[in-house]
């Protein structure tokens, strides 16, 4: 980025999502608003079909929930992965609410493979144009 310039969004950096040996699984997402200053969300759920994805798409959560400091809330309300185009949308849903405020939003994700980094991707989707307003509205003041 050039100096002087602002960045609107949260940049997804690193995802890395494991099954564990109980039965488990563990996702990680590490994401960044200007240059070294990450921010990182773990989470850990069932390793099944909806838990990877739910476990992937909340360790997302976790980490933009971090970048705002509590100016905002978010609950994953839900996640699912559909075929269509030949490929696989991920679909997550939440809740939020900023300054009193309460609404729910949809985000999707087109991915070939790596349904569980697309549920990240998915809330990142999202939430990113609500939170872009949110940063610029705060470095503004």
């Amino acid at each position: 980025m050039t100096a002087g310039a602002v960045r609107e969004r949260l940049r997804f950096v690193e995802f890395d999502f494991r099954r564990l040996p109980s039965g488990g699984c563990q996702a990680r997402v590490v994401l960044e608003w200007m240059p070294g200053q990450q921010y990182v969300g773990v989470a850990e759920g069932i390793a099944s079909q909806t838990g990877s994805l739910r476990c992937a798409a909340e360790a997302a959560v976790r980490a933009i929930e971090q970048s705002i400091s509590l100016r905002a809330t978010f609950e994953l309300l839900g996640v699912k992965a559909l075929r269509a185009f030949d490929a696989t949308v991920v679909i997550v849903s939440l809740s939020t609410r900023v300054e009193a405020e309460s609404r729910r939003i949809v985000g999707s994700y087109l991915t070939e493979d790596g349904r569980e980094r697309g549920a990240a991707l998915a809330v990142l989707n999202a939430t990113n144009r609500l939170l872009g307003n949110l940063f610029i509205r705060t470095e503004t003041r």
